[in-house]
């Protein structure tokens, strides 16, 4: 019977691992053990420097999304995030503003010189996404969309995956294999909090997730302390404990009037508590040997094409 599978040469046109998960490989430190460092504009994630990017959860009009993005440049944020399309667990909730709502988060982060993050939830989406975006951003529950992995892997724009509700790390680095196996380099991981049996906050901060994924990949690592908390008192105590965790910046919500919000202001820092912690942030970061981000000259040029 030697050489016959259920008494059938075996179609030597099938690869012998054919049907059977051979696990990440370009994803692991092994891959690049110097590290990758993502460039948004001139912004550099992934090097000494820890990046801060903060914003709204969504874009909701031309002065509020101007008044936040004024509060968090000057507080020293290196990244304007903003939400243009939403997906809600509720079809009646807001959605988002759209393609007008990505022109006018273009618009003011060019005025306030800060590159921006938005997410993308679709794949008819990505071209004009990339067009305005310097990163695109996968939420959780797209973090096993194949097809949208598939169509980022093929473009040359920064992507910020972030982990799946209840995705394991496994998991999570799998679908970042499927951006950087279709060529796209320059990929973030964003540990968001995982759904677990705890119901005092929206999600449980997996910071131990971030220490593991520092060690085992190459790739960039965010904390988005805002959903992973769901309360504004606890971002804080969270940013500066995935500091020294060891992640390679934060992703927050900011609002200039939380109560005003039309999505998550329960978790929306005021400009005031979003100061406070750029304050309180460099002193963790110089224990773990790291800093703020900070340009390399003063005649860089922040939205570099």
């Amino acid at each position: 019977m030697g050489g016959l599978v259920g008494g059938k040469q075996p179609d030597e046109s099938v690869p012998a691992n054919a049907g059977k998960d051979t696990g990440a490989r370009r994803v692991l430190r092994a891959f690049r053990p110097e590290g990758t460092r993502v460039r948004a504009g001139s912004v550099e994630v992934g090097g000494p420097g820890f990046v801060v990017m903060a914003g709204p959860c969504a874009v909701e009009g031309v002065e509020q999304v101007d008044r936040t993005a004024a509060a968090v440049a000057q507080a020293g944020a290196h990244v304007l995030r903003g939400g243009v399309f939403k997906p809600r667990t509720s079809p009646y909730a807001f959605q988002g503003m759209g393609e007008p709502g990505l022109q006018l988060l273009a618009d003011t982060g060019r005025r306030h010189g800060l590159p921006i993050i938005s997410e993308v939830m679709e794949t008819a989406q990505i071209p004009f996404m990339a067009e305005s975006a310097d990163i695109l951003q996968v939420g959780a529950r797209n973090m096993q969309n194949f097809s949208l992995l598939r169509a980022l892997g093929k473009i040359r724009r920064p992507v910020l995956l972030k982990r799946g509700l209840s995705a394991t790390v496994q998991e999570w680095l799998l679908a970042a294999e499927y951006i950087l196996e279709g060529g796209n380099e320059q990929v973030l991981l964003c540990e968001r909090g995982i759904r677990t049996f705890e119901t005092e906050m929206r999600n449980t901060l997996d910071l131990a997730a971030v220490a593991w994924a520092k060690q085992r990949t190459h790739l960039p690592v965010i904390v988005d302390p805002s959903h992973a908390t769901g309360q504004v008192e606890l971002i804080l105590p969270m940013s500066l404990a995935a500091a020294a965790a060891g992640a390679d910046g934060l992703l927050i919500e900011v609002h200039a009037k939380p109560e005003q919000a039309l999505c998550d202001g329960a978790q929306a820092l005021t400009p005031e508590r979003f100061q406070t912690l750029m304050q309180r942030l460099p002193a963790v970061l110089d224990a773990v040997g790291r800093h703020l981000w900070r340009p390399e000259s003063p005649a860089q040029v922040v939205r570099a094409r």
